[in-house]
């Protein structure tokens, strides 16, 4: 009767603590804070194809590949189209800081986009991780300690590409210009490349951007100057209808097309019967190495006919090594305080399928290597996005512009 009444009493104490170890166990839970990654980028414009919804795709698969929620993580990305819009970007990301609660902002292509988020990241001390912009200035004259530039900029193209067709021979340059930001960086980081080789450039057509289709006026303008290279400023789509029109004009006959900013997905949408013996920089190719190989295994099924470009691979990288920081941190400690977050990113060595391992600098530039391509001939390629001829190598200590020359004002001398 006495060992009855002893697991009655038990019984009733165990029973007893039940409801209330349940609740506790749900706010503990509800109050582990959710990391917000929000990608920012042209979804439905002249870069949605070399950003867009596949810079999301591959975000997200940073997510799975480092098992997130085995690591006690939430996380959970949102996107919208800032159509190359400052005024919109900038709205969108006050509405996502102050609303939403987005920690991080990612991808954001087109320099003067970029630029003008500068300020409002720093002014709301959140994580910028940028992969689709391109102008050098965003870790020069307007750097900022809650930023990383992750894949590419226009000092590193220039110097790449632009090097390579000087030492080619060509000599003498034209430049058909995006009229923005990134085109005007491009140019002028090009043009210093063409003159400390000896080269010289005659002139440049500077377009209207967004909204320019036809180039016939600036293409002509360009064979009327007796150049021998005609030097493409821009990206995506204009960069794609730019070439077209110039091999409808014949003017590829005339003169070498330097694509300074072109990606896979434009020679894809060119065709190898237009694109081939261009020569173009990019710090990723699907079919470089096992890595790279591996990563494109995993993420295509999700994006089947858009294979990765340097961009996407970048919104990878960048996710992923700011999700292995998190972890390091804690979630909680990483939401406080982007500037803390950004430092002890730049502290943490990056490695990844993608880009291999680099090192973020001081300034926020991440010192991945870039590879010089030329498109193959069409009789060359095995099989759809097989594109890419390996010309030469850069390291990542030599491919971006030196620290010293950026003049980054929060960097103490």
């Amino acid at each position: 009767m006495t060992v009855t009444r002893r697991s009655a009493l038990r019984t009733a104490a165990l029973a007893a603590t039940l409801p209330v170890a349940a609740p506790l166990l749900r706010t503990a839970r509800a109050q582990s804070p959710v990391i917000k990654i929000g990608v920012l980028n042209d979804q439905s414009g002249p870069y949605a194809n070399t950003g867009g919804i596949t810079s999301v795709i591959c975000a997200k698969q940073a997510l799975e590949d480092f098992g997130v929620a085995a690591k006690g993580l939430k996380v959970e990305v949102i996107t919208a189209d800032h159509q190359n819009k400052p005024d919109l970007a900038v709205s969108i990301a006050r509405q996502w800081f102050d609303r939403d609660g987005v920690d991080m902002l990612l991808d954001v292509p087109t320099s003067s986009v970029a630029l003008a988020l500068q300020s409002v990241v720093r002014e709301k001390n959140k994580v910028f991780l940028n992969s689709g912009a391109a102008t050098s200035a965003l870790t020069g004259s307007a750097c900022s300690p809650n930023f990383v530039h992750w894949t590419y900029d226009t000092y590193m193209l220039g110097k790449s590409t632009g090097g390579a067709v000087v030492k080619a021979g060509g000599d003498s340059w034209y430049f058909l210009t995006a009229d923005y930001a990134f085109g005007k960086q491009l140019q002028a980081d090009t043009t210093g490349f063409i003159t400390a080789s000896g080269g010289k450039v005659l002139g440049a057509a500077r377009y209207p951007f967004p909204g320019t289709t036809d180039f016939s006026s600036f293409l002509v303008q360009a064979q009327a100057s007796g150049s021998k290279v005609l030097g493409l400023a821009n990206a995506g789509g204009d960069t794609v209808n730019s070439i077209k029109q110039a091999n409808e004009f014949g003017l590829n006959k005339s003169m070498k097309m330097a694509a300074l900013l072109m990606f896979i997905t434009d020679v894809h949408a060119l065709g190898l019967d237009v694109a081939h013996g261009l020569n173009l920089t990019e710090s990723f190719y699907w079919d470089l190495n096992d890595r790279t190989r591996a990563f494109t295994k995993r993420v295509l099924p999700k994006t089947p006919r858009n294979y990765p470009n340097m961009a996407h691979a970048g919104c990878y990288s960048a996710t992923l090594h700011y999700l292995k920081t998190v972890a390091d941190m804690g979630a909680a400690e990483a939401k406080k305080d982007g500037v803390a977050t950004v430092n002890r990113m730049k502290a943490m060595p990056v490695d990844d399928d993608c880009f291999g391992k680099s090192k973020i600098r001081q300034d926020g530039r991440n010192l991945v290597t870039s590879y010089l391509f030329e498109v193959k001939q069409p009789s060359e390629s095995k099989a759809l996005w097989d594109y890419y001829r390996l010309v030469a190598t850069t390291p990542g200590d030599e491919a971006f512009r030196p620290l010293a020359d950026g003049h980054c004002a929060f960097i103490k001398a």
